[in-house]
């Protein structure tokens, strides 16, 4: 189980994309993600008339480290460290740290 999970909302704590919010489009097995709009860079593409591409400067979106991103808890409005706490019914559910509130409502 791990703590950033694909939907999840997210903020940047460290680097140039420093303070901005996405939503995490992809988790990688190599502990980078991929969030919305944020570490864009520009890709040079080649025109491809078979698909119907056009070329020139697009921005992609480039992965994050995981260890650079925390998940974003709407209540308190910052980002929060996430543990993990097993109910009484025996399920496992992700919990904000700080707060104790439940991540996954």
């Amino acid at each position: 189980m791990n703590k950033i999970r694909k939907g999840d909302e997210v903020i940047v704590k460290t680097g140039k994309s420093k303070g901005q919010r996405g939503t995490v489009l992809e988790v990688f097995p190599d502990g980078r993600v991929l969030v919305e709009g944020v570490n864009v860079a520009k890709k040079h593409v080649k025109p491809n008339p078979n698909v119907g591409e056009p070329g020139g400067i697009q921005d992609k979106a480039m992965p994050v480290e995981h260890s650079n991103v925390m998940v974003f808890n709407a209540k308190s409005k910052k980002g929060e460290r996430v543990g993990f706490r097993v109910n009484d019914d025996g399920s496992k559910v992700r919990i904000f740290k700080q707060s104790g509130d439940v991540v996954d409502i």
